[in-house]
């Protein structure tokens, strides 16, 4: 068979990561804070970029944070140093120090436990069974400061808050009963119905109040690497839900068009390479600046519009929403989107809490049920059985609903709710 060299032309379309490209990627996941940093660092580096002065301004980010900032925030230690100082004076045995530190270790910036116990208890050298890790968990880390540290979800987070809270015992059972044995998320219709079951309004009410204005975000009262300065404020008008950009303290920049101006008629006669590149960034940097600004606020507006019922007068009502999601309404990539959030805080009438935190995604393909939703539909079918049901048997009532779940997705959420199975019950 003969051999024959011959040329083969290809054409093949790939995206190629530019310098720029990458420099635009980086700007997009900077928070507030480190991007102020970066603003004055490139006002000091580059003299084609100049800020805008009005009245009352300073010039530097000493100002911005002194003058108008909450220290409350930004505490002297991290959140994971606190709870290590505090699980080492508790006396805790060997095996119960190793796992609450394998969990704080699995806690974000905001508190919440962000891997599931499986995953904890699959971690290399633990040698803890899941029930292990559950009691260290509710016993220990949710009884640590701040206040509702160590929650699975919204409604574990308030619960801790409330358990904790000097009220009298009848309203901290409306609480629970509101939160964890009401099968719908509207405030309406939960208080009809404790009425009905002759619960006074006034209690009700008490117990609602209670619930609003618990922490969501407990743990970034301890956040120390990064100051916590949310991009963006909402407010509730009606119905009606705005989203608007902070722009107070926010260094404005413009580029210095006479010194340009200037130094263009000096480069036509003698080029400069370093000089025609600093004119560049600081166009780049304007533009860029300006468009991680209005895409944070964009993707602000969706989700919180997505979540109008949870950010509202709803704290039990949270809806499904994912990266993807929010990818396909924008028309971007998904990974974009989580650039984007990361590192994003929005001031809320809850508190400063992270964007991110306010996407949870759907379990079920062909409807919008949050892991919340599906462990409460869980804990009512079996609440009203008569005879024990199989995982199996749940699966296919809920399919017929339209759910389109797996078995092994029951039994998950069935072991999260420390429901034993049909053997057992």
């Amino acid at each position: 068979m003969a051999i024959s060299l011959i040329k083969d032309f290809k054409q093949k379309q790939k995206i190629s990561l530019t310098p720029l490209l990458k420099k635009s990627i980086d700007l997009l996941q900077l928070s507030r804070f480190e991007l102020i940093q970066k603003i004055e660092n490139e006002i000091e580096a580059n003299p084609f970029i100049e800020k805008e002065m009005f009245d009352g301004d300073s010039s530097d980010l000493n100002h911005v944070i002194s003058d108008d900032f909450d220290f409350n925030i930004a505490a002297t230690e991290s959140l994971r140093e606190s709870l290590i100082n505090q699980i080492n004076e508790l006396g805790l045995n060997q095996k119960e120090r190793k796992i609450a530190l394998s969990i704080i270790d699995c806690l974000d910036e905001a508190g919440q436990l962000v891997e599931q116990i499986q995953d904890i208890e699959k971690m290399k050298g633990l040698e803890a069974s899941h029930n292990d890790i559950e009691k260290v968990l509710v016993d220990i880390i949710q009884g640590l400061e701040p206040i509702g540290i160590g929650f699975r979800n919204f409604k574990e987070c308030i619960k801790i808050q409330i358990d904790k809270k000097n009220i009298k015992d009848k309203i901290k059972n409306l609480c629970n009963k509101i939160l964890f044995e009401t099968p719908s998320s509207d405030l309406d219709f939960i208080k009809s119905e404790l009425i009905e079951g002759g619960h006074l309004e006034l209690d009700i009410d008490n117990a609602i109040n209670e619930i609003k204005v618990c922490d969501l975000s407990p743990g970034l009262n301890y956040e120390k690497t990064n100051y916590i300065i949310p991009d963006l404020k909402i407010e509730l008008k009606d119905k009606d839900i705005f989203v608007n950009f902070i722009a107070d303290n926010f260094p404005a920049i413009k580029v210095d068009d006479d010194l340009i101006a200037q130094i263009t008629n000096e480069l036509k006669k003698k080029p400069n390479k370093e000089l025609s590149e600093k004119i560049q960034d600081a166009k780049w940097l304007i533009s860029s600046v300006k468009k991680r600004n209005d895409t944070v606020k964009k993707v602000g507006e969706l989700v919180c519009n997505k979540q109008i019922s949870f950010l509202g007068n709803n704290p039990l009502k949270i809806n499904p929403l994912s990266n993807k999601d929010i990818a396909n309404e924008l028309n971007v990539h998904p990974s974009t989107v989580s650039r984007i959030l990361r590192s994003k805080y929005i001031d809320t009438p809850k508190g400063i809490i992270p964007l991110k935190s306010l996407l949870v995604s759907s379990v079920s393909k062909t409807r919008d049920v949050t892991p919340l939703q599906l462990m409460e539909l869980i804990e009512s079918i079996i609440k009203n059985e008569t005879k024990p049901k199989s995982d199996n048997k749940i699966t296919l009532e809920l399919n017929k609903r339209g759910f389109s779940l797996a078995r092994r997705t029951i039994t998950k959420y069935r072991k999260k709710l420390n429901i034993s199975s049909t053997r057992i019950r």
